[in-house]
């Protein structure tokens, strides 16, 4: 069964930084692609950052630069370190999990098929 869950979220004012974190279990973690998502209240889950088993990064355009992905294979955990925060950068914000995702570019949601519940990220 598997199992992720989001931590880190809260909120913060524009410039300021936040480090998402997603405990993993049930599955071995390792050989999973991870990916980050947000979304806001009518709109589609839109990707953010990925990374592969290899450790092959992706990011969407808007926060290249700004945000870093990274997982921590002995304690099944991937991060989002999130920093010059925008106001559109304001979002819930899901981990997801995939053995047969692909890093390309910024992930696709179609791609993966284990998500948390989502952490609310609020910028000001």
């Amino acid at each position: 069964h598997v199992q992720l869950v989001e931590s880190g979220g809260g909120s913060v004012q524009a410039g300021g930084s936040l480090r998402l974190s997603c405990a993993a279990s049930g599955y071995t973690y390792s050989s999973y692609c991870m990916g980050w998502f947000r979304q806001t209240p009518g709109n589609e889950r839109e990707g953010v950052a990925a990374i592969a088993p290899n450790d092959k990064t992706a990011y969407a355009d808007s926060v290249k630069g700004r945000f870093t992905i990274s997982r921590d294979n002995a304690k099944n955990t991937v991060y989002l370190q999130m920093s010059n925060l925008k106001p559109e950068d304001t979002g819930i914000y899901y981990c997801a999990a995939d053995s047969a995702a692909l890093v390309r570019g910024a992930p696709e949601a179609a791609d993966f098929g284990y998500w948390g519940q989502g952490t609310q990220v609020t910028v000001s």
